[in-house]
């Protein structure tokens, strides 16, 4: 007997819409559970999905296990197709909605995790003329460190993001929208909380332990005695370097915004802030080629308008 055949042989349906971005977001994300967030789904219903999937194309798609995630050979083709034909989508609805002056869609926004403390008029703002402009787009906004939110745009994971970017990047369009000050705090409990500031010294920092942050890994530091310091634990997370300067182990770098608004004033305090203090430049970041250009276009306009 000959292959069968393999069911979406015939015409598209919505259905298979929804499962190939599921799966698209599947490989995109690395497996099953990594992909859980993004998609908003339980791990179940999304193997359920993929199932239905390889049900529908008579293939084997991925395995998935003890060894991890992986993609089949078919399961690399139907990928690779599966990116042309949702990027023609987005091209027939963008094209479609020009014609109309309607905007239709979704917009994915990654955010830096804890960057709306002190910081959320503009973007609050430009989400509320957006709902206006768009309102029958679909927004999803999801938080992560600092620099996963460049990579998630690069990686057409997410639509636009704001972060501090590490380095200017030539696929990026970028929108400067605010600053947050950056403070080294050292928590109760630690030898020098109890110092009175007179009395403090620089020198005496390369006796103590540090959490690592973007800003003093290898190569990024913004001032030479960092380059000194010993770097005894790494935390990218605010919550996570937070946790670790509080327990009096550890000299940190925290937004004074958030020390603020999680009311930690009281149990941690900046050292030698003039000297190691500084700002970063929170940026909004957008591929300069992207299928969903007409959305990402109106959010920014929304943007700049709030700024």
């Amino acid at each position: 007997m000959g292959r069968k055949k393999a069911a979406i042989s015939g015409q598209l349906a919505d259905v298979d819409l929804r499962l190939l971005r599921v799966f698209r977001a599947v490989v995109e994300a690395g497996g099953f559970t990594a992909a859980e967030l993004q998609l908003n789904l339980a791990n179940s219903t999304i193997s359920n999905y993929i199932a239905d999937l390889e049900k529908r194309l008579d293939m084997r798609l991925c395995a998935r296990g003890r060894g991890g995630f992986s993609l089949t050979d078919q399961g690399i083709e139907v990928y690779e197709a599966t990116l042309e034909l949702l990027t023609a989508v987005d091209q027939f609805r963008n094209r479609v909605n020009r014609s109309h002056n309607r905007i239709f869609g979704q917009l994915h926004l990654g955010f830096a995790e804890h960057m709306l403390g002190a910081h959320n008029s503009c973007i609050v703002r430009a989400l509320d003329r957006f709902s206006e402009k768009a309102p029958d787009v679909r927004v999803q906004i999801t938080t992560m460190s600092s620099d996963d939110v460049s990579t998630a745009v690069l990686e057409k994971k997410v639509d636009i993001g704001v972060t501090v970017l590490p380095h200017p990047f030539s696929e990026l369009n970028t929108l400067d929208l605010f600053q947050e000050e950056m403070l080294l705090y050292c928590g109760l409990g630690h030898p020098l909380y109890e110092q009175p500031e007179a009395k403090l010294r620089k020198e005496e920092l390369l006796q103590h332990r540090f959490v690592e942050s973007p800003r003093l890994m290898p190569g990024r530091e913004l001032h030479p005695d960092m380059r000194l310091w010993n770097k005894q634990a790494k935390a990218h997370h605010q919550e996570a370097r937070a946790t670790l300067i509080l327990s009096g182990g550890y000299l940190g770098f925290l937004p004074k915004h958030l020390a603020k608004s999680w009311n930690l004033d009281a149990v941690m305090r900046p050292l030698f802030a003039r000297e190691y203090g500084y700002t970063n430049t929170f940026t909004a970041i957008w591929r300069k080629k992207h299928s969903n250009e007409q959305v990402i276009s109106a959010f920014t306009d929304c943007l700049q308008q709030s700024l």
